[in-house]
């Protein structure tokens, strides 16, 4: 598949098939993500692919306090109880993701991604906001491990990471950076997905000032 085609047409998955995800598939894409940019090459992540029935219904069970936080929040929680006052799209994408949450241990392939924490160069923890940076040790290797994904086949746990560590041992020094859904599409690809413009949010010499 052509990277920009990858790029533009590769939205949030949330109906899977039940058809299994071959390992040499799966295998490609992981062989594929390794070549993620990583300071000092330190190469911090790690990955545990969960495909036991008992342990994804595990991490559903896990995964459910945070998704009706989120929804609380978010003002997911009032579309799905009076769905007749919003618009259609809104009330169905809202309604995807919530089903998404409740059946997740349906999904035949989990992706538990977590990063080494000893690997992670921290350079905006003393600024007095909430830290970013971190997350450029890690969150490269997921995207290039969705691109994969994307040409092969087709975060919420993190509140709960200490009970995630437990039910996959992961060992301490290891933190929770992602969560991966991964299996067939079950609906068609997009050709393209809706975003915003580029002069929306990419300026020239200062914040603001167009771009051309």
């Amino acid at each position: 598949m052509d990277l920009y085609e990858a790029m533009r047409c590769a939205p949030t998955t949330r109906n899977f098939t039940q058809d299994p995800v071959p390992a040499d598939v799966l295998m490609r894409a992981l062989d594929a993500a390794r070549f993620a940019p990583s300071g000092g090459n330190r190469q911090g992540w790690r990955v545990i692919v969960v495909r036991d029935a008992e342990r994804r219904r595990a991490l559903r069970d896990l995964y459910q306090p945070g998704w009706h936080e989120y929804m609380q929040q978010t003002g997911g929680a009032r579309v799905l109880a009076d769905p007749d006052s919003f618009d259609t799209k809104t009330a169905r994408h809202v309604r995807q993701a919530d089903d998404y949450a409740n059946g997740l241990d349906q999904v035949p392939l989990h992706l538990v991604v977590g990063v080494r924490l000893e690997d992670l160069a921290v350079t905006d923890a003393k600024l007095p906001r909430q830290s970013i940076v971190g997350g450029a040790s890690v969150y490269p290797f997921v995207q290039n491990l969705l691109l994969a994904l994307r040409a092969e086949l087709t975060t919420l746990l993190v509140p709960s990471e200490a009970e995630v560590k437990r039910l996959l041992e992961i060992p301490d020094g290891i933190a929770l950076a992602a969560h991966i859904g991964v299996g067939h599409r079950a609906d068609p690809w997009p050709t393209r997905l809706a975003r915003k413009p580029v002069e929306e949010f990419a300026f020239a010499e200062r914040y603001g000032d167009p771009l051309f």
